[in-house]
């Protein structure tokens, strides 16, 4: 699929569906290179404190609020309240990666649903090097998450905004 149609979708979920259409839509696309980008906790974890990649946690304010976010990890929420999508994503992302398309990220969020979406739209924008840490912050099919895996977090109490 070209970058166009992932555009595209992303544009067309902006004006309304739901985002079980969303999902339903992810489910049918073709899987993303890399071994599907999965990267566990604890490798994503290593390879973050090594300065190889760069932990970007995509959930929402309330949810960073409750559990902290992954020790060093930026922040850009890909869905606002309500399910809107974010559509300053890209953007923060960008910024997060000081312009840099080039630089590994790996993308996080509760369960591993949000953070495939967003590889595969930050993938439609040139990004190239993504991956998910699919587990997720609680834990998924792909492995018991972040916190039960007693990796470090910091307190986002007071976080708003990316």
């Amino acid at each position: 699929m070209t970058a166009n149609v992932y555009s595209t979708i992303w544009g067309w979920a902006v004006r309304g569906p739901s985002l079980v259409f969303l999902l339903a839509l992810l489910a049918a696309l073709p899987a993303h290179a890399e071994d599907n980008g999965l990267l566990s906790a604890p490798d994503a974890w290593q390879q973050s404190g090594e300065g190889a990649l760069l932990i970007i946690d995509i959930r929402t304010e309330s949810e960073w609020r409750e559990t902290g976010i992954p020790e060093g990890a930026g922040r850009s929420s890909l869905f606002l309240a309500y399910g809107l999508p974010n559509l300053d994503f890209v953007d923060e992302v960008t910024a997060l990666t000081d312009g840099d398309r080039s630089r590994p990220i790996a993308l996080i969020c509760a369960a591993g649903v949000r953070s495939a979406i967003a590889h595969l739209l930050l993938e439609s924008e040139g990004f190239e090097h993504i991956y998910d840490i699919g587990e997720g912050m609680a834990g998924s099919g792909d492995g018991p998450g972040w916190i039960a895996r007693g990796l470090p977090v910091e307190d986002c109490g007071a976080c708003t905004g990316s």
